[in-house]
C-alpha cells in the first residue's frame, strides 16, 4: 500500500534566519587566527570578499529551492539537472564538506575547553572524540529538545560577538596598504579561499525548503539577510582580533575569541568567551552531523548507495547506519588532519558544490524544462552565475594540491559508486537529451515508469479541505474515534477532518516517515467507520512533521477551520520551559477550540455545563445543545456560589439559567450549589453526569503554571469526561 506524504511548512522567516546563521558561527570561533597566518591583517577584507563570492550561489539556490521546494537541497538540484552521476558526486562532496566542518568544530571545541579545565594538549584529540560520541548519541536517539537549545545557543553566541565588537571597534586603527596586504595578493586570495567554508551554512536552509512557510518570499530573504548579517559580524570581529592580539600569536591561534576577550576584559571575560565557544562549537558539531548524515541517507533512498544507509530505527525513527558512518568519518578527520587541512578540504568541496549549483540554474533555464517554474528568479542572469562559476574555479587553485586532488578523488569515487549503484536508477537529468555524452546524465532504467510524489499537491489537498472542524491526533489519545465523535457533535452539519500528526526527529526526512503502521491503519479504520455508525461526515489524513505546534497552526490558518478539537490530558501547561502543544494552541489559535478529556465514558446521556455569569452565554448553550441533540442527552446548567450567598443571588442565577435554556426541546435543568469548595463540588456533581462542559481560564499567571489552573484542577477531579470550550470573539 502506497501512502502520500505531506511536507509541512513550519519555519517562519526569523526561525529560518536563526537556523541559517547558526550554521555559520563555528568559522569565526576557529578560523580567523589561522587565516591571519595566510593573508595577514587583510583577513577582514578576505572575509568580505569570500562572502561576495558566495552571493551567486545564494541567489541560485534560492531560485532552485522555490522551483523545487522539498527537502534535499543541493543534492536534489544537481541530480535533477545533471542526472544520477553528478547527483552521486554532489552527494559525496556535500557529505564530506559538512562532516569536515563538524570536524574542525570539534577540534576548536577541545581548544576552548582546554582553557576552562586546563587539559593537557595531549588530550585535545581525545576531548574531540568524546564530544563526538555525545553528539552521536543525541542524533541516534533523535533528541528533539536539542533543536530548541541550539536556537538559544545561537542567540547567546551572536550576542557575545556583538558585545566583543562594541567593546573593541573604537580601538581599531587604519593600516597602511603595504602592511594590510603583507602577504601579497597570492596570500590574500589564499585567505579568501580558505575562509570560503565559513559561509557554507548560509545555503543549508535550502535543504529544508519544504518546511519553510512562503518559500518563494522567505527563502531568498533568509539567505540574503543571514549572509549580510554574518558578513558584518565576521568583518568586524576579525578587525577587533587583529587590533588586540599580537600577529605572531594570532597566526596559530584556534581559539581567537577567547584570546581577544581575555586581552580586553581579563580572565573573567576570557572564561565567559570560553564557555560560549564550547557551547557554540558543540552545537555546530551536532547540527553538522545531523545535516551531513542526511546525504548518504538520501542517496540510498534514491538507489545511489546500498539500502543499509536508508535504514531507520523503528523506535527512534533515525537513520542509524548513516549517522554512525558519518560520525566515524568525522572521527578519522579529527585524528589524522589538522585544522588547516580540514578547513581547506571543506572549502574545496563546498566551492565545487557551489559551482555545480550555479551551473544547474543555467541548465534549467536554457533547457526550458516545463516543470521548472521558480517563484523567485535570480537577478542579472546569467552574469551572476558566470561570476560564481569563474570565481569558484579561481579560488580552487589557491587551496593547494591536496585539496585539488581530493576534489578529483570525489569525482572518481562518485563515478565508481554510480557504476555500482546509480546506474540502476530510473532517474535522468535534463542534460540526458543533449549531446553524445548523454549517457552520463541518466540511469540505466531512465524512462521506466516511476510515480513521483508531488509534495505541494499533497499539502494543498489537506490544507484546502473544506472541513469546518479539524481534529489533530497526536498519537497519545485513549480513543481517537471518541474525540472525532465529540467533534462531530459540536455541529453535526459540519464536516470533520481528522489529521493523524506523526512527529519525526530532525534527522529523518519527512517523506521517509512510515504512514501506514498497523496502529495508524487501525485508527483510520475506526474513525472512518463513524461515517456509517454515526452518520458522521469525516475524512482522515496522515501528516508527518518535525514541529507539531506549527503544523497545527498552519492547518487551522489555511483551512476553513471554525473548530479545532483535540484530546487533552487535563493540563494546559506541562512546565515553564517545555513547549506544550495544547498550552500554545489555547493562547494562539484563532479558531474556536474544544479540548476533550476522555475518562472512558462511551454512552453520553446526561451533560452538565458549568456556567460563569457573563462568560458562558448563548454560544456555549448552542454548542451544549448540539451535543445533547447528537447524543439524545439531557442538559443541566451548573452554578457554584459562596456558602453565605443570599437567596436572591441563587434566584437570580436560576432565572438567568432558565432564560438561557428557553426554547430548547428536551429536559433541561438549572442547578445552583452553595459551597466554598468549587473543585469539590465539581468532583461530586460530575459523578451524576457523563460529560462536563467548562469554559476556558480567563488568565494564566506564572503561578498557575506551577500550581495548575483552576479549570485544570476541575478536570483532574472530575469523574466523568470533560469538554473544555474556548469560543473566540
Amino acid at each position: 500500500m502506497k501512502s502520500k506524504t505531506t511536507l509541512v511548512r513550519t519555519l517562519s522567516l526569523p526561525s529560518a534566519i536563526a537556523i541559517s546563521i547558526g550554521g555559520m558561527l563555528s568559522g569565526i570561533f576557529v578560523l580567523p587566527g589561522v587565516a591571519f597566518g595566510i593573508t595577514g591583517p587583510s583577513v577582514s577584507l578576505a572575509f568580505l570578499v569570500a562572502g561576495i563570492c558566495i552571493i551567486p550561489a545564494v541567489l541560485s539556490k534560492a531560485e532552485l529551492a522555490t522551483a523545487m521546494p522539498k527537502s534535499g537541497g543541493t543534492y536534489v538540484y544537481i541530480d535533477r539537472a545533471f542526472g544520477p552521476l553528478f547527483g552521486v558526486v554532489s552527494g559525496i562532496g556535500l557529505w564530506l564538506s559538512l562532516l569536515l566542518k563538524s570536524a574542525f568544530s570539534l577540534v576548536g571545541l577541545s581548544a576552548y575547553l582546554h582553557v576552562l579545565v586546563e587539559l593537557d594538549s595531549f588530550y585535545t584529540t581525545i576531548v574531540a572524540i568524546v564530544s563526538l560520541l555525545l553528539v552521536l548519541v543525541l542524533n541516534l536517539f533523535g533528541v528533539k529538545k536539542v533543536g530548541s537549545a541550539q536556537l538559544a545557543i545561537v542567540g547567546v553566541s551572536v550576542t557575545s560577538l556583538v558585545v566583543l565588537i562594541a567593546l573593541g571597534v573604537n580601538s581599531v586603527s587604519a593600516v597602511s596598504p603595504t602592511e594590510f596586504l603583507s602577504d601579497g595578493t597570492l596570500g590574500f586570495f589564499g585567505g579568501v579561499a580558505f575562509l570560503y567554508i565559513s559561509y557554507a551554512g548560509v545555503t543549508k536552509i535550502a535543504a529544508i525548503a519544504g518546511e519553510i512557510s512562503e518559500p518563494e518570499k522567505n527563502l531568498p530573504r533568509t539567505m540574503i539577510i543571514s549572509l549580510l548579517l554574518i558578513m558584518a559580524v565576521y568583518v568586524c570581529v576579525s578587525m577587533v582580533l587583529v587590533r588586540f592580539i599580537d600577529g605572531g600569536a594570532l597566526s596559530t591561534d584556534i581559539r581567537p575569541i577567547y584570546t581577544a576577550a581575555s586581552e580586553m576584559g581579563g580572565p573573567i571575560a576570557g572564561y565567559i568567551a570560553g564557555v560560549v565557544g564550547v557551547m557554540t562549537l558543540l552545537s555546530m558539531a551536532n547540527s553538522g552531523l545531523l545535516a551531513s548524515s542526511r546525504f548518504p541517507f538520501a542517496m540510498a533512498r534514491d538507489g545511489a548507495l546500498p539500502k543499509v544507509f536508508a535504514s531507520i530505527s523503528k523506535q527512534y525513527l533515525t537513520p542509524v547506519f548513516s549517522i554512525i558512518v558519518t560520525a566515524f568519518a568525522i572521527a578519522l578527520a579529527v585524528i589524522f588532519l589538522d585544522v588547516v587541512k580540514i578547513a581547506k578540504l571543506a572549502s574545496a568541496f563546498k566551492v565545487l558544490m557551489f559551482i555545480l549549483v550555479n551551473l544547474s540554474v543555467i541548465v534549467f533555464r536554457e533547457t526550458n524544462a516545463q516543470w521548472y517554474r521558480p517563484k523567485y528568479k535570480s537577478p542579472l542572469y546569467p552574469f551572476v552565475q558566470i561570476f560564481g562559476i569563474l570565481s569558484g574555479l579561481f579560488l580552487l587553485t589557491f587551496l593547494g594540491l591536496q585539496a585539488l586532488l581530493s576534489v578529483l578523488a570525489v569525482f572518481i569515487i562518485g563515478f565508481l559508486v554510480f557504476l555500482a549503484y546509480g546506474r540502476k536508477t530510473n532517474r535522468s537529468g535534463l542534460l540526458s537529451n543533449y549531446g553524445v555524452f548523454s549517457f552520463l546524465f541518466r540511469g540505466r532504467r531512465a524512462g521506466a515508469s516511476e510515480t513521483e510524489l508531488d509534495q505541494d499537491e499533497v499539502i494543498e489537498g489537506i490544507y484546502s479541505s473544506d472541513s469546518q472542524i479539524v481534529v489533530p491526533l497526536l498519537g497519545d489519545e485513549t480513543s481517537p474515534e471518541m474525540i472525532v465523535e465529540v467533534a462531530s457533535s459540536i455541529n453535526p452539519k459540519d464536516s470533520v477532518n481528522a489529521i493523524n500528526i506523526i512527529e519525526a526527529p530532525d534527522q529523518t526526512f519527512l517523506e521517509d516517515v512510515n504512514l501506514v503502521s498497523p496502529k495508524d491503519e487501525s485508527v483510520k479504520r475506526r474513525i472512518l467507520s463513524l461515517r456509517e455508525s454515526k452518520n458522521t461526515k469525516v475524512t482522515f489524513e496522515s501528516l508527518p512533521t518535525h514541529d507539531v505546534v506549527n503544523t497545527i497552526k498552519n492547518i487551522t490558518s489555511v483551512q476553513k477551520c471554525e473548530w479545532l478539537v483535540m484530546g487533552w490530558g487535563g493540563r494546559e501547561n506541562t512546565g515553564i520551559l517545555v513547549r506544550n502543544p495544547v498550552g500554545w494552541v489555547i493562547k494562539n489559535i484563532n479558531a474556536n477550540l474544544a479540548l476533550f478529556k476522555d475518562n472512558g465514558v462511551r454512552n453520553i446521556s446526561k451533560v452538565v455545563l458549568a456556567v460563569r455569569p457573563g462568560r458562558e452565554g448563548n454560544r456555549f448553550i448552542k454548542v451544549a445543545d448540539n451535543i445533547c441533540k447528537y447524543y439524545g442527552a439531557n442538559l443541566t446548567l451548573l452554578n457554584v456560589i459562596g456558602k453565605d450567598a443570599k437567596k436572591s443571588v441563587e434566584t437570580k442565577l436560576h432565572n438567568n439559567n432558565n432564560s438561557l435554556l428557553k426554547g430548547l426541546s428536551r429536559e433541561e435543568n438549572s442547578l445552583v450549589v452553595k459551597s466554598n469548595d468549587v473543585i469539590g463540588v465539581i468532583s461530586e456533581v460530575s459523578a451524576s453526569y457523563d460529560l462536563l462542559i467548562i469554559g476556558s481560564q480567563e488568565k494564566s499567571a506564572w503561578y498557575n503554571v506551577l500550581l495548575g489552573l483552576k479549570s485544570d484542577r476541575f478536570v483532574k477531579n472530575s469523574v466523568c469526561s470533560v469538554l473544555r470550550l474556548t469560543i473566540r470573539d
